[in-house]
């Protein structure tokens, strides 16, 4: 079965192709199959993190010589979308863990930060958070309140709070984004490399989520955090520069939101298939509970697969999709007709 209705495979190179189809592969045999209970467990699954590490899709364009599989950017959104075909939190891990963590790592840190943390992180050695958003201002790094004071010795100290971060009560280390010294502009916006086993750094799962409930999501808080000098990313500086690295990231949602699409068609053509057969048993089976075809209509859709895990009267995108599927495999008939 193809979703590819407009031919995007025609403008994929052959390694680009692969690249995908291997990560297709993990997300159709070792996602999907577990991912619906952890969304009901509200867990993510880090069970999967040395098989992702061992695809290379932690940092998957960023130079081999940290570690990095070097890839160009297509094969890393095609990555993304494959991700995002399993599940959002799937991908959410591995885009902040690479997009938001080791880019930033590797665009503003020294020689220093790079070796010693980008390969740590492209084996999933270590895990990465990235502290931008706030309680009060989200990601807008002009109204930041968290803020870092230099103190004599050339070392920082550290004092705030961080909100909605991925990977954060999971994370070894954190980039971190504060005002320095009483300067209240975005000017003084530096970024700082925070391992989250420091004194006063404390991370609290945000519990209750209806979305992304198998993705850590974390509140960060920082009271007194003591930092070394060569904890500040040093090429790091003015507010452009964190408004920076979600942009650099934002591949990752606009592969995403195609990843999820995807996902919607090729649920949607099944459920076109079985539904069809489901309605060919149907007429076979007896006049069970006093109507007409024997089985209520929830009973069928069951059957059919219409209902999807977790909600309770099946997914509206899935009987949307199934009439794109559909109407998209009767202009492919038209067309072959014609030719």
């Amino acid at each position: 079965m193809t979703t590819d209705f407009f031919n995007i495979d025609s403008a994929l190179s052959e390694d680009e192709r692969a690249v995908r189809d291997s990560v297709r592969r993990f997300v159709d045999e070792r996602v999907l199959p577990i991912i619906g209970q952890c969304y009901v467990d509200g867990r993510f699954p880090r069970e999967l993190i040395p098989e992702m590490a061992e695809l290379g899709v932690l940092g998957a364009n960023l130079p081999e010589e940290y570690g990095c599989a070097g890839l160009n950017n297509v094969a890393y959104g095609l990555i993304m979308q494959e991700l995002e075909r399993g599940d959002s939190g799937i991908r959410s891990f591995a885009s902040v863990q690479g997009a938001l963590v080791m880019y930033p790592i590797y665009a503003f840190g020294s020689e220093e930060h790079k070796r010693h943390w980008l390969p740590k992180l492209a084996k999933g050695e270590a895990i990465g958070c990235f502290g931008l958003t706030e309680p009060d201002y989200g990601s807008n790094p002009s109204g930041m309140i968290t803020m870092a004071h230099q103190q004599a010795d050339g070392t920082w100290l550290l004092n705030g709070g961080k909100m909605w971060i991925t990977n954060g009560s999971t994370a070894h280390v954190a980039v971190v984004w504060a005002k320095t010294n009483g300067d209240k502009e975005a000017s003084s916006i530096r970024g700082f490399v925070v391992p989250t086993d420091s004194k006063g750094f404390k991370a609290k799962d945000q519990k209750g989520k209806l979305s992304l409930r198998a993705s850590d999501t974390s509140e960060l808080t920082f009271d007194n955090v003591h930092l070394p000098a060569d904890a500040l990313l040093p090429k790091s500086g003015a507010a452009q520069e964190p408004a920076h690295v979600p942009h650099a990231g934002a591949l990752r949602d606009l592969v995403g939101g195609a990843g999820r699409r995807d996902g919607v068609l090729r649920r949607g053509a099944l459920v076109c298939q079985d539904a069809h057969h489901v309605r060919q048993a149907d007429r076979r089976l007896p006049a069970a509970a006093g109507a007409p075809g024997g089985h209520d209509h929830r009973d069928r859709q069951g059957a059919a697969g219409l209902v999807a895990p977790g909600t309770p009267q099946g997914c509206r995108d899935v009987h949307a999709a199934a009439g794109l599927a559909r109407q998209a495999q009767q202009r492919q008939h038209r067309d072959q007709h014609r030719a």
